[in-house]
């Protein structure tokens, strides 16, 4: 059954809403670890893991709403994700933030397999979630070796 272009544009909002959510919630985590470490800890997990998050996050909800400008459609914001205790330390912090991102990539891969992007879509929310996926490609590699060196 064929779907119409407002469903297959609806289906890519939602799609880009679930990303921004998981985000969302890799950026609370990797807030929450931050606050827990000391000065050259903290410093490093900016510069090479929330940094990426950050980016990747902002330019997700830039992509959301201008594709929502450009095809008639509302771009609702949601309210970001409690991170956690903090008794959940920091390696539970970064794990958790490394999933959340892991979950908007597969999203977005998914987003790009099925072909909505081409069909419903345009060149600039292409380039959008290419762009996102590009900044999270790093982000398991980097946070293994953020945790396997903290402390040291």
């Amino acid at each position: 059954m064929a779907i119409t272009l407002h469903e297959s544009r609806q289906r890519i909002l939602g799609d880009l809403a679930g990303a921004i959510d998981q985000l969302a919630l890799a950026t609370a985590c990797l807030t929450a670890a931050y606050e827990l470490l000391t000065v050259n800890p903290a410093d490093r997990l900016e510069a090479e893991l929330f940094a990426p998050v950050q980016r990747a996050f902002g330019r997700c909800k830039r992509t959301r709403s201008q594709f929502a400008e450009r095809t008639g459609f509302e771009s609702g914001q949601s309210e970001p994700p409690p991170a956690g205790r903090p008794s959940q330390g920091v390696k539970s912090f970064v794990e958790r933030a490394v999933a959340a991102a892991g979950e908007a990539d597969l999203i977005l891969a998914e987003l790009q397999d099925s072909m909505l992007p081409i069909e419903a879509g345009d060149a600039e929310l292409r380039a959008g979630v290419a762009d996102v996926r590009q900044l999270l490609s790093g982000l398991p590699v980097a946070a293994r070796e953020f945790l396997r060196t903290l402390g040291r």
